[in-house]
């Protein structure tokens, strides 16, 4: 897959619907080797492929990152936490295995409960569902969940007095990303991962035809 040709829409919904429940990468593969790439061209397709494979590295990262910024203060922690649990809504994957273990744990104790929390079914047209299938978290739209834990996060952010701070922490977790995704030499692993997520996207694309 030639990540150059890649753009930053195609890496961003690649990113929010990809699996991010799978473990992160062992440390041991995630400073391994890194070298200096010599030229525009190959920095980009390099930052894009280490964005994509160690995905779940960086995020783990950047929490944790934040979460030192605020060891004296817990509201920071719990607002850095669900502002991560905002961001992590976005992603399909993350979203829908979240409504399940919620409604999982719900229907052992309201089994009426947990029959109201389930999406509403999409309609079906000769066998294939007539719109993509909106993400549902406990039977509301996904983009309710995220407003609400925005907005708390950002009360306790104000409660606090912590928003400098977590600029402050945020922005260097990004720096600290951007240049591990730009110095970190893709390996033979993250090539394999990139074919085997661009074969099952161009599978998904033909079953839906």
């Amino acid at each position: 897959m030639d990540w150059s040709n890649v753009t930053a829409e195609d890496l961003i919904e690649a990113l929010r619907e990809v699996d991010w429940s799978s473990p992160p990468r062992p440390l041991s593969e995630f400073f391994s080797r890194f070298t200096v790439p010599r030229s525009y061209s190959k920095w980009n397709s390099r930052l894009k492929c280490n964005l994509y494979y160690y995905r779940t590295n960086y995020f783990i990262m950047i929490v944790l990152i934040l979460g030192l910024g605020f060891l004296r203060r817990p509201l920071a922690i719990v607002a850095a936490l669900l502002t991560a649990l905002s961001i992590a809504f976005l992603n399909d994957s993350f979203a829908g295995t979240f409504n399940e273990k919620v409604t999982r744990t719900v229907r052992q104790f309201s089994p009426h409960l947990a029959a109201k929390m389930r999406p509403p079914h999409t309609p079906v047209i000769r066998g294939r569902p007539s719109a993509k299938r909106a993400i549902h978290i406990c039977g509301q739209p996904r983009l309710v969940f995220v407003l609400i834990f925005s907005t708390v996060s950002f009360i306790l952010w104000f409660v606090s007095c912590g928003l400098i701070t977590v600029l402050w922490a945020f922005a260097v977790g990004l720096l600290v990303t951007l240049l591990h995704a730009s110095l970190r030499t893709p390996n033979l692993k993250a090539r394999l991962n990139t074919f085997r997520e661009e074969f099952r996207s161009v599978w998904r694309n033909y079953s839906e035809l």
